[in-house]
């Protein structure tokens, strides 16, 4: 008899009132994969994204859909030739498919274990959960896509969100000066994570009031907000500097700017890094919502507000 596990489940595109939880199969261990039992799984605001239908051209899908991209969970089952593991092991991973359909937000997910890392130990189940999505789009926008150096300046434009709070970790782990842009009550966040200026796009022109605090301007741009607050910034890159974005993908843009556009991939090794940063104390992260499956649509409320500070997650 096959196995039954409770799911958050979407049949058709739309509203947060599409999510039905239901009791669904417990997808089959085929080979290079393994079983997690889901510990917890952080909410992005991706999630809505897809669940919307907005994504739909550019990422294959079946439905019914189990939405969640972001796994902490321990290893139950494992298929032919997944030895990197036992059972029994703790782990966390960016779970996003080729093919949209098997999400975290359910009681187990069936993963290639090559997605797979340890999860940090110092941290809670739910902070680890928290970092898969968020810390490795950090870490390929500042990293791999933005080349940050040690002495060079970033201004992370909406830092006390998800990405943006890891975002200011890193650059500094990196030894880079941070100006973080966000509303005034999260200019004190932001300080606790690092940043060593803080901006109010409300009340200020961004790129005049970051050129008041860096006259020279600076060398990277990590774009977590866009809109209004992308192009005032504008006015602070360095002829020389880059802009890196996760939400515009060249919309608007002057041809002359260095522009790379990123979406997150699955990567092990680099959450293998993120994993011994978390242990060493280096990243921190901010939990400020659970909720259980069965809430799954309020916790999809409220990442859609796009005023979430630090991450939500569900715990099955």
């Amino acid at each position: 008899m096959e196995e039954k596990m409770k799911a958050a489940v979407y049949d058709e595109f739309g509203g947060p009132e599409k999510i039905q939880i239901r009791e669904v199969a417990v997808p089959e261990v085929k080979e290079g994969e393994v079983l997690v039992r889901i510990k917890a799984a952080g909410v992005n605001p991706v999630d809505y994204v897809v669940r919307e239908g907005y994504l739909k051209d550019a990422l294959p899908y079946q439905f019914p859909v189990i939405p969640g991209w972001d796994v902490a969970g321990v290893v139950e089952e494992r298929g032919f030739s997944a030895r990197r593991f036992n059972v029994g092991d703790e782990v966390y991973a960016y779970a996003r498919r080729p093919v949209v359909q098997h999400g975290t937000f359910a009681e187990y997910i069936v993963i290639p274990e090559s997605y797979l890392a340890a999860r940090p130990q110092r941290i809670s189940w739910e902070e680890a959960a928290g970092i898969p999505l968020v810390g490795l789009t950090a870490y390929q926008s500042l990293y791999d896509a933005g080349q940050l150096l040690e002495g060079q300046t970033v201004l992370i434009l909406g830092a006390s969100g998800g990405v943006g709070s890891l975002g200011i970790q890193l650059a500094k782990v990196k030894g880079a000066r941070v100006i973080g842009v966000a509303s005034e009550k999260n200019h004190a966040f932001m300080k606790e994570l690092g940043a060593d200026e803080t901006i109010d796009y409300r009340n200020n022109n961004v790129g005049e009031a970051v050129k008041a605090v860096a006259p020279d301007g600076v060398d990277l741009i990590f774009d977590c907000a866009s809109g209004e607050t992308l192009q005032q910034s504008l006015l602070a890159l360095k002829p020389s500097g880059k802009l890196v974005s996760i939400l515009n993908q060249g919309e608007g843009l002057d041809a002359g700017i260095d522009f790379q556009y990123v979406f997150v991939e699955p990567n092990a090794r680099q959450l293998q890094h993120l994993q011994e940063l978390a242990d060493a104390g280096q990243l921190k992260v901010f939990v400020s919502g659970t909720y259980a499956l069965d809430e799954t649509a309020e916790a999809m409320k409220q990442i859609q507000t796009t005023h979430t500070t630090g991450k939500i997650v569900i715990v099955p």
